[in-house]
């Protein structure tokens, strides 16, 4: 995708509707004007913010340095991530790092409001590359494979270095939690359970497949693990000692 294209995608989109991406701790919008910029500001990131909010030519060639900016952070992190993914080929690492780089630019035109100077600005902006990669590289990984809903992993709480009595007592406290997540758990605080924490599925493709967000999903798993941790102190059996036992 060409850079006019990635623009033409960013047209129509209001800030509400941009997927959350790294950014500086202030967050708060103000109006974008040149006189937004910090005072404090290096002067290559000042020139960045400068040229990406002007008009015509110059924005123009701006937004396409930018853009081979973001291209190169992603294929970087796409040639890290390499050794990980056998299964995608040299073209589907370079689709992915384009489409990373096309995502970040939009993310970034959207955000230069954001920018408050904790970094440079081109060390801020690569940081949205990188995401954007990782995440499309997870959901690469996952395409086409069945999200586990059942546990699979209950062997990692195992280990075949206990006496025969401590293993006897591990099984029945792996039993408890089971009947605790099947019985205390929803439905859906069990799937988000069961996918993120232990059949290991990364959470952006969960949000994906469940089409919500990164943020419910986390409150979900948050409030499953509380409700499981009260109900096994109940019983007293404090979650923490399959834990360490783990």
């Amino acid at each position: 995708m060409g850079v006019m294209q990635v623009e033409q995608r960013m047209r129509p989109r209001t800030p509400g509707t941009v997927a959350a991406r790294p950014m500086d701790a202030a967050t708060t919008r103000s109006p974008v004007s040149q006189e937004a910029a910090p005072p404090l500001l290096d002067a290559e990131s000042r020139e960045w913010l400068r040229t990406l909010r002007a008009d015509g030519r110059e924005r123009d060639e701006a937004v396409a340095r930018l853009h081979a900016l973001l291209l190169r952070a992603a294929r970087f992190e796409c040639a890290r991530r390499r050794p990980a993914l056998p299964h995608l080929r040299g073209n589907d690492l370079d689709d992915v790092a384009n489409q990373a780089a096309d995502d970040a630019l939009v993310s970034i035109l959207a955000r230069l409001d954001t920018f408050r100077g904790a970094s440079r600005f081109t060390t801020w902006a690569y940081k949205f590359a990188l995401l954007e990669a990782a995440v499309k590289l997870r959901r690469r990984a996952w395409q086409g494979r069945e999200i586990p809903l059942e546990p699979e992993s209950w062997g990692l709480f195992t280990s075949s270095d206990r006496e025969p009595g401590q293993a006897a007592e591990h099984g029945e406290l792996l039993d408890t939690l089971q009947r605790a997540i099947a019985e205390v758990l929803t439905p859906h605080q069990r799937r988000v359970l069961v996918a993120l924490a232990l059949n290991g599925v990364p959470i952006d493709v969960l949000a994906e497949r469940l089409e919500t967000t990164r943020g419910a999903l986390y409150k979900t798993l948050h409030d499953a693990r509380r409700k499981l941790r009260e109900h096994l102190e109940e019983l007293g059996l404090p979650l923490e000692t399959l834990e360490e036992g783990n």
